[in-house]
């Protein structure tokens, strides 16, 4: 395993360590990088103090990102040839990831694709309900392309958007409230760069997504 730190990391879990990549649960609320605001305090910042507290001496660099208010799992690389090698793998749609979104609500199909470009650029998203709740469906969602907030566009275009959507949709128009956009980032799956084995990673629904639904019948 090396020198790494599969622990708890200031509040931040570990899901997976080798001598390659670090993948991690990231809180909601926590930028993954800074914007061109530069903020001090982002997850890639903790992640590399806590490695500068603890002298080592490789950085950890994000090789995707997920929104402020978006929860789930975030995969850095140890070094940089090794970021260059596992965004290779994103690019080439080698690597495969499912969120859990509470979205406004009852779909019509309960399985499904999303195809509308972004960025004017091609974007297709397919879905599936889990469940059906009063107010909103619980949707499994897997992204095949990668556009920013491709998720979030997609299903206010349709007009079911995200739980607790502030930029894209207007919280007056719904009786339904949250804390933030209700999205979770919960599997990934790909062949791993180096070893060529499979990795599989699957975590739950954090906290506060589990207490809105216990909340939300």
């Amino acid at each position: 395993m090396g020198d790494g730190f599969l622990y708890k990391i200031r509040n931040i879990p570990v899901v997976y360590e080798d001598d390659w990549l670090l993948v991690v649960n990231k809180p909601a609320g926590l930028l993954s990088i800074p914007t061109p605001r530069n903020e001090r305090y982002t997850l890639t910042a903790v992640l590399n103090g806590e490695l500068k507290d603890k002298k080592i001496a490789y950085r950890l660099h994000p090789c995707h990102r997920l929104d402020r208010e978006t929860s789930g799992l975030v995969i850095y690389a140890k070094g940089k040839a090794m970021q260059k090698k596992t965004m290779e793998l994103f690019k080439e749609k080698k690597i495969k990831k499912s969120y859990i979104a509470f979205v406004h609500g009852s779909l019509t199909h309960a399985e499904s694709e999303i195809n509308y470009p972004l960025e004017k650029r091609p974007a297709l998203t397919k879905y599936r309900v889990i469940e059906y709740r009063k107010e909103f469906s619980i949707v499994e969602i897997m992204p095949l392309t990668g556009r920013t907030n491709q998720i979030r566009l997609h299903f206010k275009y349709i007009g079911h958007p995200l739980v607790g959507e502030t930029k894209y949709a207007f919280r007056r128009d719904f009786k339904l409230k949250a804390k933030r956009v209700c999205l979770h980032a919960k599997t990934i799956d790909f062949i791993h760069p180096v070893t060529k084995k499979p990795v599989h990673l699957d975590i739950d629904l954090p906290q506060d997504l589990e207490l809105f639904l216990a909340q939300h019948k």
